[in-house]
């Protein structure tokens, strides 16, 4: 079975507070796939691969570890990669 893949944008004060390494932490824990990067309009951006409900789990548990700092979150589906054997931050 294919896994499932999500494109996750974090909206809010989420660059400079440690919310790559937090979200690096969180998703290995869920045992996903995929990178998280800042991006130029002070966004953050999770792509992130593995079971859905692993996915979703691991977006609760950024927002619970960012209360008062994300002010939007956007989420739609993406294409898996079958070359994505880890979870890293990227530039």
């Amino acid at each position: 079975m294919e896994p499932t893949a999500r494109k996750i944008v974090f909206s809010g004060r989420v660059q400079g507070v440690g919310f790559r390494f937090t979200a690096l932490n969180i998703a290995n824990r869920y045992e996903l796939k995929g990178y998280v990067r800042n991006i130029p309009d002070g966004e953050v951006e999770m792509l992130a691969q593995g079971a859905a409900e692993m996915i979703d789990e691991c977006v609760r548990d950024l927002q619970d570890s960012f209360v008062g700092t994300i002010s939007h979150i956007d989420i739609e589906d993406a294409t898996s990669d079958p070359k994505l054997t880890d979870f890293r931050i990227t530039f």
